[in-house]
């Protein structure tokens, strides 16, 4: 047997070098405005890198991302008339409790304390999300908040957190944790484990949790995928063929792209007889990074933040939910499986395969779920710099738009040869209903309020995504 070693390399290195900054972050003043937007964005970070470190699944890191997200929406809007509760709009949240209208709150700081709170308790290093919390509260203290309007904004952070994880608790999750494992099928078609670790199923049963938005996980399903057939000339068998075609002249910016949309939390490396895993952020977590530079770059509040963190993160917990309930619906097989068995026994993907079934692709889907909710915050043509994945060693990316961000980053998963094309197109048709709905039903702020919108040029041109 290999020796392994479940040590990370540079990546978790370097996350825990960001973790102890942002402990570190306590000594900064924290005044009102733009410090306090950092406060936020920093909050956010640091809940991902935590999600880093505790190897949290895509899926998982969404839910998350909602909760921790409309704790701090709750919290912050109630500084700002105009702004609405999203109680009533989401499925099964009632109101949550208002503060004293005749005492003085720091919003931002209580949105803030709530996030982290609500974070802590759906991770697993709660130790270190205390000492994060902490640090954070601090940053607000020696901003020159006076002590009693500081400890009731804590504890009403802590109301609202209470509230929000009341919620969360009813949302089946815990429920799912008793189900059976998936069971593979032995039969045609059907997905099974791929190397190099062969791992189990990840989360077979999440499309039964309960969606924010959405009235069901199935809500939108896709076409079914082609019939499993690998007969020569026939259309799946042409499938897999495309997908060998396309890594065999793959091109340098072609595998940069897939590289750059990787966001595997979890890829074990097999290095003669030693194994080690590296980690890294979601598809999720890179979604909400993306958040963080969009606001930064549109200097949206601390409220116009929150906004757009909160309807991203509805947007892909939901659009998770729904690509999940098809993904073992389907349970198709994945090209490195059936390529290896039926084509080429040699062929390997250019990005390790993840450990569950084929059908659709949940970069396709979440991504354009993701690109149109932060459309309505900031608009169609909003350019920017993608610099997230620099965290991880890769350059950034710049986009004319959201809307080709997400093109990308499901293009980039054909590229990887992780995915068929209908898995690609038909998951980026269930992200952008997802997205639409998120955005029908969900109304927080009053029409007269504005919308924040910044067209801004972004260095560089976006790459095309399309296959030749």
């Amino acid at each position: 047997m290999p020796r392994v070693s479940l040590r990370t390399v540079a990546h978790a290195a370097l996350v825990a070098l960001l973790l102890q900054l942002g402990c570190a972050g306590g000594t900064r003043h924290l005044g009102p405005g733009k410090h306090e937007t950092d406060a936020l964005h920093d909050a956010m970070h640091q809940l991902t890198m935590v999600m880093v470190y505790d190897i949290f699944s895509p899926p998982q890191a969404s839910r998350v991302y909602a909760y921790a997200s409309v704790a701090a929406y709750e919290a912050i809007r109630n500084g700002h008339p105009g702004y609405r509760s999203l109680a009533g709009q989401l499925n099964e949240l009632t109101p949550v409790p208002a503060p004293d209208s005749t005492l003085q709150y720091s919003m931002p700081l209580a949105g803030v304390h709530a996030l982290m709170t609500v974070g802590r308790a759906l991770t697993f290093s709660r130790s270190r999300m205390d000492s994060l919390r902490t640090a954070m509260d601090e940053r607000f203290r020696t901003g020159g908040i006076e002590a009693p309007v500081y400890e009731r904004s804590i504890a009403y952070g802590d109301t609202v957190a209470k509230h929000i994880l009341a919620w969360a608790a009813k949302d089946r999750f815990i429920q799912s944790r008793g189900f059976a494992k998936f069971t593979v099928a032995p039969a045609p078609g059907r997905w099974m484990p791929t190397p190099p670790a062969y791992m189990d199923a990840i989360e077979p049963n999440w499309g039964i949790l309960r969606p924010f938005v959405m009235d069901t996980g199935s809500q939108f399903k896709p076409p079914p995928p082609p019939p499993f057939d690998t007969t020569i000339g026939s259309p799946y068998r042409a499938m897999a063929q495309e997908v060998i075609d396309v890594s065999s002249r793959l091109t340098d910016e072609q595998a940069a792209i897939a590289r750059f949309w990787d966001c595997n939390p979890y890829v074990m490396n097999v290095q003669g007889h030693a194994m080690f895993a590296t980690k890294k952020s979601t598809p999720g977590g890179h979604w909400m990074e993306i958040v963080a530079i969009a606001s930064r770059q549109a200097d949206a509040s601390v409220v116009q933040s929150t906004e757009a963190y909160t309807l991203t993160a509805l947007a892909l917990a939901d659009g998770f939910i729904s690509a999940w309930d098809e993904k073992y619906r389907s349970n198709l097989i994945r090209p490195e499986t059936i390529i290896n068995a039926f084509l080429d026994e040699k062929w390997m993907p250019l990005l390790q395969t993840p450990p569950f079934p084929e059908y659709p692709s949940g970069h396709s889907v979440i991504s354009a779920a993701a690109a149109v909710a932060l459309t309505k915050v900031y608009g169609a043509s909003f350019a920017f710099a993608d610099s997230s994945e620099m965290l991880f060693g890769l350059p950034a990316r710049s986009f004319t738009s959201f809307e080709g961000a997400a093109a990308e980053a499901a293009i980039s998963r054909m590229y990887a040869g992780i995915h068929f094309r209908p898995a690609i197109d038909n998951g980026v048709a269930m992200g952008r209903q997802v997205g639409a709905l998120v955005n029908e039903r969900i109304t927080l702020r009053d029409s007269s309020i504005a919308p924040k919108r910044t067209v801004a040029s972004a260095p560089g041109s976006r790459a095309r995504v399309g296959v030749p």
